[in-house]
């Protein structure tokens, strides 16, 4: 861990690379992200150990839902990067005749990420990658709950980047506090709502504009016409991956009354399907991060009657998945993002009673509906507020490089993923070129043109 004379330092040291203009180069950068490419898949056992080691996560969906999912977006952007980066010739008004209108896109400059614990090889890697691709120098710091990842992390990076370019500083909260004091250019923020706001206080003080991913409690509407196997399996997957500590995942079930009990009963034998019958010999389901996270969810489970699940092993940090009935809007459940494999369920008589509750809480970072009916699939869309929608599947349109992913409101400001990466860490310059064939005396004073005529002229923009 650095101190406050040593961070000051290093920036300098980064603000004087950035100078430079080496960043500013396309083929730069694209050797950098390949060199990153490459270093993640030499070292892709070590980041695997590192999340079983602080999550308990299995190969597989280690993989699957981090080091993949990293090697995916390096693959798109690199791919993608050198047409991003082109000027984008836009329309010039018949005002402005001779002129050429572009739109270049450039690099922010000098941008600190602060990563969370609960993918902390993705999160940390995705908004970097974006980063790089933009032309940036970045500072990340990784969350201190993921001790061996964020280790792997500072490892991956001094071995590959100079300190100038990419530096990845570990330490708590005492770290993120002394680099959100100093100037960045952009801060990238994923984490809870609490913190948000002390992220974006802090970087007010410099007018630091800020991306922030938060979270929620993403609702699960279900509807009766729908293929209740393929519900139950795609509900399942989606909450108790790593535990249910996604920020994304499904944070409680509102069900039509009609079908509720068929669904209960089948959520309870994909779980069995699943994990087995004791999910805590299953090497494919994680464990909480903490004791203080084992606590908190603990505390959860004391309201509403527990229909399967509940069981606990504070030694290994273990918490069953967990299906929760009998609860009200005013539970203690239902106040805050779950954060853990506990679903409460509530149900509903009409669809529209489902909106309402929905958009009586704060916006969500991601909403899912399930239901065979395009016009209420058209309904929830129009009538509802989210950082994104999956219809008919639980997570899965985070995955795609093509839409960005964000929250909106309280779920967050701003958005990436593939394009939206490179997007959020660069800034759009409006340019102008005008011609020195010609020119047009009438603008200039004294005016010799009368205020019909300018009314008129306007309208060529």
């Amino acid at each position: 861990m650095l101190n406050k004379e040593e961070i000051k330092h290093l920036l300098e040291k980064q603000r004087d690379f950035y100078s430079s203009g080496a960043t500013r180069e396309i083929l730069f950068r694209i050797k950098q992200l390949q060199k990153l490419a490459q270093a993640i898949e030499y070292r892709e056992e070590e980041i695997l150990r590192a999340l079983n080691l602080d999550l308990g996560k299995s190969p597989v969906e280690a993989y699957l839902s981090e080091v993949g999912m990293v090697k995916a977006e390096l693959s798109y952007i690199i791919k993608n990067l050198r047409q991003w980066a082109k000027p984008e010739r836009v329309r010039t008004p018949l005002l402005f005749f001779g002129g050429k209108s572009q739109i270049y896109p450039e690099p922010l400059g000098q941008v600190l990420i602060i990563s969370p614990w609960n993918y902390p090889f993705y999160l940390g890697m995705a908004p970097l990658v974006g980063a790089m691709a933009a032309g940036n120098c970045v500072v990340l710091k990784p969350s201190e709950l993921a001790p061996h990842t964020s280790a792997l992390l500072c490892k991956l990076s001094s071995e590959i980047f100079a300190e100038e370019y990419i530096a990845v500083l570990e330490g708590g909260a005492e770290s993120s506090q002394a680099l959100l004091e100093q100037c960045f250019d952009h801060i990238f923020f994923t984490g809870g709502p609490m913190i948000g706001k002390i992220v974006m206080q802090a970087a007010a003080q410099n007018l630091t504009p800020v991306t922030l991913e938060l979270g929620g409690k993403s609702p699960c509407i279900v509807e009766k016409d729908i293929q209740i196997e393929y519900a139950a399996r795609r509900i399942v997957w989606g909450k108790f991956l790593n535990a249910g500590q996604t920020c994304v995942a499904p944070d409680y079930l509102l069900v039509n009354r009609q079908i509720k009990e068929a669904l209960l009963a089948q959520l309870q034998q994909v779980i069995s399907e699943f994990y087995g019958p004791d999910p805590r010999d299953c090497s494919d389901y994680a464990r909480i991060i903490n004791e203080p996270h084992f606590r908190r969810l603990e505390a959860l489970l004391s309201d509403g009657r527990i229909i399967c699940g509940g069981e606990l092993d504070r030694s290994e940090k273990y918490i069953a998945p967990t299906i929760i009935d009998g609860i009200s809007a005013a539970s203690p459940i239902m106040q805050e993002e779950i954060f853990g494999p506990l679903l409460p369920v509530l149900d509903y008589e009409s669809l529209d009673e489902a909106i309402n509750f929905v958009n009586s809480r704060p916006k969500p970072l991601a909403l899912y509906f399930f239901s065979r009916d395009k016009s209420q699939q058209d309904q929830i869309l129009r009538q509802t507020t989210s950082g994104g929608v999956c219809i008919n599947d639980t997570l899965s349109h985070i995955s795609s490089p093509e839409l960005p992913f964000g929250g909106v409101g309280a779920s967050g400001m701003g958005s990436y993923h593939g394009r939206a990466s490179f997007e959020v860490f660069s800034h759009r310059k409006s340019v102008l070129k005008q011609t020195f064939l010609f020119d047009f005396p009438v603008k200039y004073p004294p005016y010799k043109i009368s205020l019909q005529q300018i009314r008129r002229l306007l309208k060529l923009l």
